[in-house]
């Protein structure tokens, strides 16, 4: 099952997306933070979504190539986001292979959703 996720900042704070099934969640407002505590917070969505959703073979993808290095173990974590990779690594995964993939910004749903609210609208967005 592919699972698309989008962290996003604007002058309001950080915000999320999750593309999951066409279902789009979204959450928006987050406080402060920079764009990298956005990507990360999408990621940890995205397994917790994966997890309740009781999907089996994620496929979790999106636009960050440095989130998803740093979470798959091929690029160091810097010090200010440890403590986002310690509290993904302990999320409980999806049963079966659970897999990180980059994508370009273009393909990932999550993203457009964060952009359109339109589109993650016709996509059935539930703002959480």
């Amino acid at each position: 099952m592919k699972i698309f996720f989008d962290g996003g900042l604007r002058p309001t704070g950080m915000e999320w997306a999750v593309v999951v099934g066409g279902q789009a969640h979204i959450e928006r407002g987050l406080g402060a933070g920079d764009s990298m505590d956005a990507e990360w917070l999408a990621l940890i969505a995205a397994t917790r979504l994966a997890h309740v959703h009781g999907l089996v073979d994620a496929l979790l993808m999106g636009d960050s190539a440095a989130v998803i290095g740093q979470a798959s173990g091929r690029v160091r974590v810097p010090p200010a986001y440890r403590g986002h990779f310690r509290l993904w690594s302990d999320l409980p995964r999806p049963t079966g292979r659970f897999r990180l993939r980059h994508i370009r910004r273009t393909q990932n749903l999550a993203g457009i959703a964060l952009e359109k609210p339109w589109v993650a609208q016709r996509m059935g967005s539930r703002e959480e």
